[in-house]
């Protein structure tokens, strides 16, 4: 099952839900993805048992509301602070050689040296994928911000004025809600464009932090459950009416280093992140960006981002804005 959220003509928001192919339907009195995770995660009930215990209302056409510039991100929480935007890297086969090629020394340096990248892609290979019982490794960390940082489908990437870079990162984000009890619960998995400047990156990668701090786009549907073994989708880069990029991209556990749960469970593992009421997206890592293939984008150009087991595409134009004085002022 499919889940998204428009925005109604009075502003609020309406839950739609479909199968794979289907046509969408509203849940009735639903409020929010949120509100019905919630439900959902507090009684011990599954999702989808909650939402067809609401019921479901009229047809709603999901294109047309895209077009129209509706569409909400797919979970969104009443308090933008309390939703967390994070990830992780070097979790996918073929990923290093794409960041290793980013990061390597300026300075001669044996063969048989690695780099930092190459260290952390050898430990996810040796110890990623644990087995029950046991902990694995854990993955390269990173934060991006908050709810404020969460763009809707649709909608402009803002690159700050003084990035140096906006790239794309086409990847799987998974989707959870932290229970009263502070237990994480996942509602499932969506598409995402964790959205970074990889020049400033490749500077240094102690500068990863810097360039990880942007917006990020999720959606514009929730597949509720668990991921496929095996998924294949395609990254494109439109700039007018022509294709500048287009490059097939892999996720799901048969094409990683590391499990979804090794992933999650080094995540959840700190208490922060395990507060009740809190809304966590979690990237989970790609080996395919257009900056890797020399493209440099430009304001305008849109990024489109597409699995077909995850119903609509992805879509997001990027913007610069526009040279902000920051200055910090005495009390």
């Amino acid at each position: 099952m499919l889940i998204s959220q428009i925005k109604g003509s009075n502003g609020e928001i309406i839950v739609a839900v479909r199968e794979p192919g289907g046509s969408a339907k509203v849940v009735k009195n639903a409020g929010s993805v949120y509100r019905l995770a919630l439900e959902a995660a507090d009684h011990g009930k599954s999702l989808v048992s909650v939402i067809e215990a609401h019921g479901f209302g009229d047809a709603i056409d999901l294109e047309k509301a895209y077009a129209e510039g509706r569409f909400l991100p797919p979970v969104t929480h009443p308090d933008a602070a309390h939703l967390h935007l994070t990830g992780t890297g070097l979790t996918h086969l073929g990923s290093a050689a794409t960041r290793d090629s980013m990061h390597k020394k300026t300075t001669e340096a044996a063969e048989e040296t690695l780099t930092d990248s190459m260290k952390m892609f050898k430990m996810g290979i040796e110890g990623g994928k644990p087995k029950a019982g046991e902990k694995g490794v854990q993955p390269e960390w990173f934060y991006k911000g908050n709810g404020y940082g969460a763009v809707a489908p649709g909608q402009p990437l803002v690159s700050p004025s003084f990035a140096l870079d906006g790239g794309e990162e086409p990847e799987m984000a998974g989707i959870y809600v932290i229970a009263k009890d502070g237990a994480p619960f996942r509602i499932g998995f969506a598409l995402s464009n964790e959205f970074s400047d990889h020049v400033t990156e490749r500077i240094n990668y102690l500068y990863l932090a810097h360039s990880k701090l942007r917006p990020a786009s999720f959606g514009p549907e929730i597949r509720i459950g668990v991921a496929p073994e095996d998924i294949r989708g395609t990254s494109r880069i439109r700039r007018g009416d022509k294709v500048i990029f287009e490059k097939p991209f892999l996720s799901g556990e048969a094409n990683m280093s590391h499990t979804f749960a090794n992933l999650e469970y080094h995540h959840f593992k700190y208490g922060l992140f395990r507060v009740p009421g809190d809304v966590h997206v979690h990237m989970f890592g790609t080996a395919t960006l257009s900056f890797a293939d020399g493209v440099k984008t430009e304001e305008g150009d849109v990024f489109e981002i597409e699995v077909a087991d995850f119903g609509l595409p992805l879509k997001n134009p990027l913007k610069v804005a526009a040279e902000e004085e920051i200055a910090v002022k005495q009390l």
